[in-house]
């Protein structure tokens, strides 16, 4: 099937495979529910295969870049899963150390289009450092489905200490200044969220459509943050109101951007519901901001 916007879905079906993606529906239920929107010609299951990411076809930056030094490395997290791994990525050739950012996946591990979006954040001079939080469980496996099987058997809290692990341990490598921020997507911006009251040293949080952090830790926060959400997000965007009070009774820096029209997801150019004009704007200011914050 010929790959389509999100304009061309209804929205109930956006909803019913938003909650597919995020295991409110398997996939018997979704292809149930998304039976009545199968018309001329078309089956439940093409309607799936639509929504579903085509990573090649989104591509940006080739994994064999010469323009980059990409290696998998592992790292320690004692109070996490002991000993885990993420994708580093470096600018080829970069001269001196550089600030370091962690790039966290959504709630199906490292996948191709992470590991893409870390390149690209190499190639605006930044050492980018994806963790695969499905990594204690074989890492991501290379389909969709199975990674979100797998995902609700990791352990919430050590998974959490992997990502904080994670960003100690690019502060502290030889190659790096020592600033770091974070940028994560829908599970990964909850923990980017999370990253900001967790991590004192944390100069810069950017959460796209992520889970708000537990309002009692909003007082912790150091780093800038940048938040993006996508208008038609219902069930993320009804946490930013008493995200928003927290953050301005205790004078946390922040930016809120709500991009008209969109849905969560938007900025995954892998899938229907990416929007180009949000995505483009949205990571223009990320790249900015992270420069403002990082490497001024």
């Amino acid at each position: 099937m010929e790959r389509k916007s999100a304009g061309h879905f209804d929205q109930e079906l956006l909803n019913l495979f938003d909650q597919y993606v995020h295991g409110g529906l398997d996939r018997r239920g979704f292809l149930d529910r998304a039976g009545k929107f199968a018309v001329g010609g078309t089956t439940a299951v093409m309607l799936l295969d639509a929504l579903n990411p085509r990573f090649a076809e989104a591509q940006q930056v080739a994994p064999d870049d010469k323009r980059l030094s990409a290696e998998r490395v592992d790292y320690p997290s004692p109070q996490g899963y002991g000993t885990m791994r993420g994708y580093l990525v470096r600018p080829a050739g970069a001269a001196g150390k550089l600030p370091a950012i962690v790039v966290v996946h959504e709630n199906r591990g490292l996948n191709p289009h992470i590991e893409d979006v870390a390149r690209r954040l190499a190639l605006d001079n930044f050492m980018a450092f994806a963790p695969d939080a499905l990594h204690p469980l074989g890492g991501y496996p290379g389909d969709e489905d199975k990674a979100r099987e797998l995902f609700p058997k990791l352990d919430r809290a050590k998974t959490q200490e992997d990502f904080v692990a994670a960003a100690a341990f690019v502060r502290g490598r030889p190659d790096s200044t020592g600033q770091v921020g974070v940028v994560g997507f829908c599970f990964g911006g909850m923990i980017a969220n999370l990253l900001a009251t967790r991590d004192p040293e944390l100069r810069a949080a950017l959460p796209f459509y992520g889970g708000q952090p537990d309002l009692s830790d909003v007082a912790k926060i150091k780093a800038a943050l940048l938040i993006h959400y996508a208008s038609n997000d219902e069930r993320i965007n009804a946490g930013w109101p008493a995200y928003e009070a927290a953050l301005k009774e205790h004078k946390i820096r922040y930016e809120m951007h709500m991009y008209p029209n969109t849905q969560h997801g938007f900025n995954n150019d892998t899938t229907p519901r990416y929007d180009e004009a949000a995505a483009k704007l949205a990571w223009d200011r990320t790249v900015a901001f992270f420069k403002k914050h990082l490497a001024g």
